[in-house]
């Protein structure tokens, strides 16, 4: 039947044939389901593609329609059936057509299914939700006016119906028909649709759940559910369609009425009672639908309520013609009347999102001719300083809300209907200023001022308002940026920086003017730090590039590319060191120089290829003129290390602060570098960096790690361009002997145990014996160039993890690791500290942890995709043998140390596959961590790893064969005095726990109530709390005579 004319086409006389047919010779409900959805395809089939063919037939249809689908019960044949008399109504449009004669047939029919109420779906029928079949059933209600005799009334009877769900469609329903159905239809229904829509409105909102200081306010706050919001939206539909009819039932509701009568008796929010609130923001939401529905609609509302809120706001009438009066200084002492002052600022909205959002009004300027228009152009400078007055005279948090609200509104409106002359909206911007700067104390005030004027900034930006534009930036942006300019430190920093960024944010021009006020102070108070003229708190010029860093250059990145203006801060704090050659400062502000490497970085990694080599090239030439890095006496590194080392070593043990700050801020540009950004003289800058993490530059070993990360492994590969590739710097790293535990390297300690009479690396850079800052500094190094590497997948890796696992076995005698025999059996006998064992087992954490300050994406770092999965399964057959067997407490524990620090940030999906080979060793770490407070944040990421074993099916599983000794690893934590989070994590455990098969957790019942029971006693609330949750699970599974 569907077959197109190149296919066979089925005929138009064989089309009525078969219709015929169907309609003489098929009793439709006598057959079983899939036959049944077979004839009503059929019919569907008929009607779309053939109705010329079918149209003949008349009565003959029609009622043989009706035989069909009457009493029709199955989901996906009423689906059919729904389309079928859309269909049918399509067909016979006619007043005298055969479809006006059935119609009350065909809707008595249809009205039985109404409201769908779907309740039993079956396994064929997934397909299928009670949500289609409402539209399908709403669309053949509105497919004809032919029914609006009955369909108008049936869904105005469901409006009392106690379902909720009834009580929705029906208004969904009644919006579709007074579409379809046309006005004049629709007419003699509009009083009980009015009446409708007030009774769903008023019984379905509740109480309020928003305060006044949410930005998502609606009205006076409160909930407006599904019932109440298609209420609404059948109110603006009937509006659109019948202005008048609808608004003049508004106008003269007797509700409406006796709520403005009111008002009048309550001057405050708080005097209103609850009840009458409610009444307030349904007037309210009322008259905010009636006039943003058109400007008729508009003209007819403000016409008829706003000279009455005026009245009552106490503002005199004005002739509407009237010139504008400018707006005086003095205030209306005179508290405002809340009800009025709300309704007044709903009106208002209304006819500026009116404006605002129609293309129409737009297109065409508003004349003084529209009642809107020349009322509140006659009223602005008064509302103006009435929302003013709000402001100073009422303490109450609503008045200010709507004060605030008022003003933003009025100062909003589009240039072509704006009521108000430049010199008001200048006012407007001036009063919230000085909010901003003078009234920070109170808070919520301060907040909603802000917000209001990042509104405006936002608004005048989007319709390129050139005059507003050009008077907020001289009012607002640039009394913001004197903000952080002046030595006022009345108002706290933090709501200065809070007010600069907003206000930036609220547009591209802004932001640029404010990023170049920012980066002056910054400028200003560096250089006075450097020079040490003016030696003030370091915290301003902290929380200036804190600022810079985390709300300016990630909006300027996000908006649009702009090179320049991101290559500017690198550059001039570059400049600002290379002109003060002497740094006055006496103290280290380390601080600071965090937050200036930051800023850096971020500034930094913003930038294209081409600004970063401007960059870096500016930066190396300023660290090359520095005394410590003497370029021209080591033009090569050969495996002499020391011979040069020994000399750099030196002056670097003698560096001035300002060298610091230079090496600090290099290192972070090279942080940030993309892959293709060039590096100069990069075997001098390798050799550098790894002398400066010998005394413990973080940064320098951070950059290390993004050199080997993003180098390419030949010279013509996209990858850093340097004078060196992959294979050499690796060599000129690891030829160094800084790595080895033995042999006189530097990470040996530094104890004169070498065989020579020279003095060893690291003696020769810290000049301190029995010192183990170099081991734990060089130990630091290489974690971060292992991480580097571990990224990219690369295979030197393997020796990295390798140099870690000897240190962790380094003070265990017993044979526990053969790939380092031979090593082990020629280093020095003398046994390593604690702590740089310690050091060694935390090194794993810098391997599998994501960094925020390099080696991630925003730092361009080359990432290899499942490199964390890799490294676990290469790991994990090395680590489980070793904490298996070794003997050695301090090793054994330093195993599970680095061992807890691999599985804690893997992700969960591998974990889960090996899960029961690793619940032992997860139970043993658990064991030995939970005994130094310093293991406190290992052993709960731990313990997430565990929960989330057993919050898995197939963890589960894994978990069953060790049932027991969980069970009592997890009953001791509950008491774990350190930290809380551990004490709720291992409860959580225990909840899990209680899901496993009953026979395998029922011995230890009594050993977990009793556990659970002291922490019923708990200090804090949120252990007690799950505490309870514990112990009715596993009493539930415990008999009841059981006494605990």
């Amino acid at each position: 039947m569907r077959r197109k004319l190149d296919a066979g086409m089925v005929t138009d006389t064989d089309a009525k044939a078969v219709a015929h047919s169907f309609l003489q010779n098929l009793q439709v409900q006598s057959l079983g389901q899939h036959d049944r959805k077979l004839c009503f395809e059929l019919l569907e089939c008929l009607l779309e593609c053939y109705p010329d063919s079918v149209a003949p037939l008349g009565d003959e249809l029609v009622y043989g329609i009706c035989e069909a689908v009457d009493s029709e019960k199955d989901p996906q044949c009423l689906l059919l059936t729904f389309r079928i008399i859309e269909v049918l109504a399509r067909l016979f449009p006619d007043q005298s057509g055969p479809l006006a004669s059935f119609a009350g047939d065909l809707f008595e029919i249809l009205g039985c299914y109404f409201p769908i109420h779907f309740t039993h779906p079956k396994a064929e029928d997934l397909g299928i939700k009670r949500d289609d079949l409402s539209e399908a059933l709403m669309l053949a209600f509105s497919s004809t006016p032919f029914f609006e005799p009955f369909a108008i009334p049936l869904l105005l009877e469901k409006l009392s119906s106690s379902l909720p769900f009834a009580k929705v469609d029906s208004l969904k329903y009644l919006s579709s028909c007074t579409l379809k159905y046309g006005a004049e239809r629709m007419l003699k229904h509009a009083g009980a649709i009015w009446l409708a829509i007030k009774d769903a409105i008023y019984n379905s909102i509740q109480e309020p759940a928003l305060s006044f200081t949410s930005e998502s306010l609606v009205g006076l706050g409160f909930q407006e559910n599904e019932i109440a919001k298609e209420a609404l939206t059948l109110l603006q539909r009937v509006i659109v369609q019948s202005d008048s009819l609808y608004l003049s039932l508004i106008v003269k509701d007797e509700d409406i009425n006796m709520i403005l009568n009111t008002i009048t008796s309550y001057e405050s929010y708080n005097d209103i009672y609850s009840q009458g609130r409610l009444k307030l923001h349904v007037v309210g939401r009322f008259l905010s639908i009636s006039a943003r529905s058109s400007i008729a609609s508009c003209n007819r509302v403000f016409e008829s309520f706003f000279p009455r809120l005026m009245e009552i706001l106490g503002l005199p009438v004005k002739n509407l013609s009237a010139d504008h009066s400018p707006i005086v200084s003095s205030l209306i002492s005179k508290r405002l009347n809340f009800g009025a002052l709300y309704l007044c600022i709903e009106l208002l909205a209304s006819y500026r999102d009116l404006t605002a959002g129609s293309k129409e009004i737009a297109s065409k300027s508003i004349s003084a001719s529209e009642t809107c228009y020349g009322m509140l152009q006659s009223y602005s400078n008064l509302l103006t300083e009435a929302f003013c007055s709000t402001l100073v005279t009422s303490p109450q948090d609503a008045d200010i809300y709507f004060g605030v609200k008022g003003l933003q509104i009025l100062a909003t409106f589009p240039g072509y209907v704006s009521p108000m002359l430049i010199s008001e909206f200048e006012s407007i911007l001036i009063t919230l200023m000085s909010i901003i700067t003078l009234h920070f104390k109170k808070t919520l005030l301060w907040k909603l001022s802000l917000k209001a004027l990042v509104n405006i900034g936002s608004f005048i930006d989007e319709y390129h308002e050139s005059e507003k534009v050009s008077s907020y930036m001289g009012v607002v942006v640039e009394k913001s940026i004197s903000l952080v300019s002046l030595d006022d430190f009345t108002m706290p920093f933090p709501l200065k920086l809070e007010a600069i960024s907003g206000i930036g944010a609220s547009g591209l021009n802004y932001m640029l003017k404010i990023v170049r006020g920012l980066e002056e102070a910054i400028y200003t108070n560096l250089s006075e730090f450097y020079a040490h003229e003016n030696m003030k708190s370091p915290e301003i010029t902290i929380r200036l590039l804190e600022c810079y860093s985390n709300k300016v250059l990630p909006w300027i990145h996000e908006n649009g590319s702009f090179d320049e203006v991101l290559l500017r801060f690198p550059v001039n704090v570059w400049s600002q060191i290379e002109s003060h050659v002497d740094f006055s400062i006496q103290v280290q502000e380390m601080e600071l120089l965090d937050a200036t490497m930051t800023a850096m970085r971020h500034a930094v990694a913003f930038c294209s290829v081409e600004s970063q080599n401007k960059i870096i090239q500016k930066a190396y030439s300023i660290l090359s003129s520095s005394t410590f890095f003497p370029l021209k006496e080591f033009t090569s590194l050969t495996i002499q290390f020391q011979l040069g080392g020994l000399q750099l070593a030196r002056k670097i043990d003698n560096l001035s602060y300002r060298d610091e700050w230079i090496l600090s801020l290099f290192a972070s540009v090279v942080i940030a570098a993309r892959p293709q950004t060039p590096i100069p003289n990069l075997k001098e800058i390798l050799q550098l960096f790894m002398t400066t993490l010998l005394k413990g530059s973080v940064p320098a070993a951070q950059a290390l790690g993004s050199i080997v990360n993003k180098l390419g492994k030949e010279s013509n590969e996209l990858k850093i361009s340097s004078d060196c590739t992959l294979e050499e710097a690796l060599e000129t790293i690891f030829r160094t002997k800084l790595w080895s535990s033995h042999d006189n390297g530097a990470l040996m300690k530094c104890s004169g145990t070498n065989n020579g009479s020279e003095m060893s690396f690291a003696d020769s850079c810290l000049g301190v014996v029995n010192n183990n800052l170099p081991q734990i500094h060089a130990i630091t190094g290489l974690s971060w160039i292992g991480k580097g590497l571990l990224l990219r997948g690369h295979e030197k890796l393997k020796d990295v993890t390798m140099i870690f696992l000897e240190f962790l076995l380094k003070n265990n005698k017993a044979d526990a690791f053969p790939l380092k025999q031979n090593s082990l059996e020629s280093s020095s006998e003398r046994d390593l500290h604690p702590s740089v064992i310690k050091s060694a087992a935390d090194a794993f954490h810098i391997l599998m942890s994501d960094s925020e300050v390099c080696l991630n994406r925003k730092f361009h770092a080359v990432i290899r995709p499942l490199y964390k999965q890799r490294f676990f399964s290469t790991m994990m057959p090395i680590l489980q043998p070793l904490i298996m067997k070794n003997d050695s407490s301090l090793s054994r524990s330093m195993l599970c140390r680095a061992f807890a620090h691999i599985i804690s940030d893997t992700p969960l999906t591998p974990i889960l596959s090996e899960a029961k080979k690793l619940i032992p060793i997860i139970l043993d770490c658990l064991s030995m961590l939970n005994k130094d407070i310093q293991d406190k944040d290992i052993l709960y990421s731990l313990l997430l790893v565990l929960s989330g074993i057993l919050t898995d099916k197939n963890g589960q599983e894994a978990v069953i064969e060790n049932v027991h000794h969980v069970i009592n690893n997890l009953t001791k934590l509950i008491a774990y005095p350190h930290m809380m989070l551990v004490r709720e994590t291992a409860i959580q455990c225990l909840v899990a726990m209680s899901e496993l098969p009953h026979a395998r957790i029922y011995p230890m019942r009594i050993q977990v109530l009793r556990a659970i029971s002291n922490a019923l006693n708990d200090p804090k609330r949120a252990i007690r709390q799950e505490a309870v949750r514990c112990r009715q699970a596993w009493a539930s599974i415990a008999s009841r005579s059981l006494h605990f």
